[in-house]
């Protein structure tokens, strides 16, 4: 059976991140998207438009010098335009490190991503790690 195109579409967003392929990223997501960062931090609130979400990503790597990686263990979807994926992702930050499952709640209209509300293991030390 072939893979629902929701769980394609995200696939294919995590495979670009993880390159660093922000051109890709960008056309998976409609114009007026918004990523959700949950917490109280310097990198926490709601990013709207391809640019401020794209100009998130590429801090994510710059405040961590190069070291935030993901790695995707599952995407489920419900056939109604949401896909939830779950992975692992570690980064370093000066002296700190940072390992713990995350997962991006995606809603999607057509073929792209609209909205994305992100999950956190542990909310405290994701706030400690970027504090």
């Amino acid at each position: 059976m072939a893979e629902h195109p929701n769980a394609a579409l995200v696939r294919k967003g995590y495979d670009a991140f993880t390159r660093g392929d922000m051109d890709t990223l960008r056309g998976l997501m409609a114009a007026d998207c918004t990523h959700h960062v949950p917490g109280n931090h310097m990198l926490s609130g709601d990013y709207k438009g391809q640019d401020s979400m794209i100009q998130l990503y590429q801090r994510l790597f710059e405040e961590t010098g190069g070291t935030f990686s993901v790695d995707l263990s599952h995407v489920c979807v419900d056939g109604r335009g949401h896909a939830v994926s779950v992975h692992r992702y570690t980064a370093e930050r000066g002296d700190k490190r940072i390992e713990q499952n995350g997962c991006l709640v995606f809603r999607i209209v057509g073929d792209k991503i609209t909205d994305i509300d992100e999950c956190q293991e542990d909310l405290d030390k994701e706030a400690e790690f970027w504090s």
